[in-house]
């Protein structure tokens, strides 16, 4: 189980990390000209950008807390901030028409809320 837990924190941070990077650092009209990236047209970039540090801090607290012993609690409290994040981005992609993502981000909620389940009660990580 704690394998399962790892991996899935470890790709639920890969996510987090690759959407940090492209929010933060890659200019609003090119994120809104790829697919997926419809929605950042209405957004302003200050908005997308703090999407992106984020993301970003939430690669961060998936897994250094476990990694280092220092405050485990913080990988399923992460965890449950990123339910919340994909239930946001749900809804965005939902407005944009964007169905396929819309799936993609109920399997993260899904990968999410299952480290979440598992971490919390297991401080020891």
């Amino acid at each position: 189980m704690d394998l399962a837990l790892w991996i899935a924190a470890g790709l639920l941070a890969v996510v987090a990390l690759t959407g940090g990077i492209s929010k933060t650092f890659v200019p609003k009209e090119k994120l809104a000209a790829a697919p997926g990236g419809e929605w950042t047209a209405d957004a302003g970039p200050g908005f997308v950008k703090s999407l992106g540090v984020l993301e970003l801090l939430a690669a961060l607290g998936l897994i250094l807390p476990a990694a280092t012993g220092i405050a485990p609690v913080l990988v399923p409290v992460t965890a449950v901030c990123w339910v919340l994040l994909m239930v946001g981005a749900m809804i965005t992609h939902a407005r944009h028409g964007s169905a396929g993502f819309v799936a993609l981000n109920l399997a993260y909620l899904a990968v999410a809320a299952f480290v979440a389940w598992g971490r919390f009660g297991d401080f020891t990580a």
